[in-house]
């Protein structure tokens, strides 16, 4: 009985101890299974380093002024007896806008017309005395001091037809200037004097104020430091500018560079100039705030990427480079970023190149990635949450 149980208790034992042993097998076997399992791939957008012509803007803040303002004002007293404007019309150089009671100013010019016939008259009979004064003075009937006095009347008189005449001229023009008219191209504003009021030409208030909108200026001030440069692209030709809402998100005009202004400001250490626009669709309007963009140079074939690839480090700018293998390389690059989307790489990459644009954050050097395609709702969300 001893010997029975002595052999159960082996055999029990065995069992135990192959049960371990297996136990011991199987865990170490699934730890090497786990040790070398490849760690799972980062999911990475990317896209490809381009090369293309970049241009190079210099942005600013302009405020958008007319070419010509004119205020109209009546140049002779009178009572308007119409206008011949609406308030917001477009008008043309020449263009009736009002009219002042003429009748004063054509009796005035009636009355310097005879004035001149008059004198006419008077210098036909002193001329005729003169004619005969001569006449007797040859047969020793007259003085020559008759005749010099005679002489002197024709010239009195031919010196007052003259002043006639000028009077007739200036009654002329104040007759014209009952009838006030555009003095340039441009559109005209409120009306400040209505039909049957007296006007002057001291009121304080104009009739109405005419604007130019068509070309249009748009003044703007640039650091001293972008002088050079505006002015190198000067020397090279016209230099364009396009004027963007006040969102900088809309183009509004395309222009010219017109002028750089003569000096620098001290006190801020900036420059004003100035751009011209044809405005020909007036979708600039004078006193509106602009975002201005000044073309300065385009960068020939250069190497392009998003500006978000672009990593800055203690070192400077990097980017992750994704290889052929599809692992991570952190590559140390020279950059530029010429607006929020767009960067150039002057050196350190080649175009062609894949560049993590989302999910660098989880990147390491060697890290294998799955390039996934970004999704359009979630980068919209994403941006509107940025914006707010």
């Amino acid at each position: 009985m001893t010997g029975q149980k002595s052999r159960a208790i082996y055999v029990v034992a065995g069992i135990a101890v192959a049960g371990v042993a297996a136990a011991v097998i199987f865990w170490r076997h699934s730890s090497t299974q786990v040790a070398t399992a490849a760690p799972p791939s980062v999911p990475v957008v990317v896209t490809e380093a381009a090369q293309q012509d970049v241009p190079i803007y210099y942005d600013a803040l302009g405020t958008v002024q007319a070419l010509n303002t004119v205020a109209i004002r009546a140049q002779v007293n009178g009572q308007i007896i119409s206008v011949d404007f609406r308030q917001g019309q477009d008008v043309r150089k020449g263009d009736v806008l009002a009219k002042i009671d003429p009748a004063p100013f054509q009796a005035a010019l009636d009355q310097a017309i005879a004035k001149k016939s008059e004198d006419e008259a008077q210098l036909i009979d002193v001329e005729k005395d003169l004619a005969r004064f001569k006449t007797l003075v040859l047969r020793n009937a007259e003085t020559q001091q008759d005749v010099d006095t005679q002489q002197a009347k024709v010239d009195t008189t031919k010196a007052t037809i003259d002043a006639d005449q000028a009077a007739i001229e200036a009654a002329k023009t104040q007759l014209n200037y009952a009838t006030i008219s555009a003095p340039i191209d441009g559109v005209v504003g409120f009306r400040q004097v209505d039909i049957g009021n007296i006007i002057h030409t001291n009121d304080i208030n104009p009739l109405t104020v005419l604007t130019q909108i068509k070309p249009c200026t748009v003044i703007f001030t640039l650091p001293q430091g972008d002088l050079a440069p505006v002015r190198e692209a000067m020397l090279h030709g016209t230099v364009s500018v396009l004027a963007f809402d006040q969102e900088n998100k809309q183009q509004l005009a395309e222009g010219k560079l017109l002028l750089i202004n003569n000096q620098i400001d001290q006190n801020t250490s900036t420059i004003q100039l100035k751009a011209e626009f044809p405005n020909e669709d007036e979708r600039l309007w004078p006193g509106e705030f602009v975002h201005i963009h000044i073309l300065i140079t385009t960068r020939k074939n250069a190497v392009t990427v998003p500006a978000v690839a672009l990593q800055r480090g203690p070192d400077g700018f990097y980017v992750w480079v994704i290889k052929p293998d599809n692992t991570a390389e952190q590559r140390p690059i020279e950059a530029e970023t010429v607006s929020e989307d767009l960067a150039i790489a002057t050196k350190g990459l080649d175009a062609g190149e894949r560049v993590v644009v989302d999910g660098q954050s989880r990147l390491d050097v060697g890290t294998r990635v799955a390039i996934r395609t970004p999704n359009p709702s979630s980068d919209a969300v994403k941006q509107q949450a940025d914006k707010s």
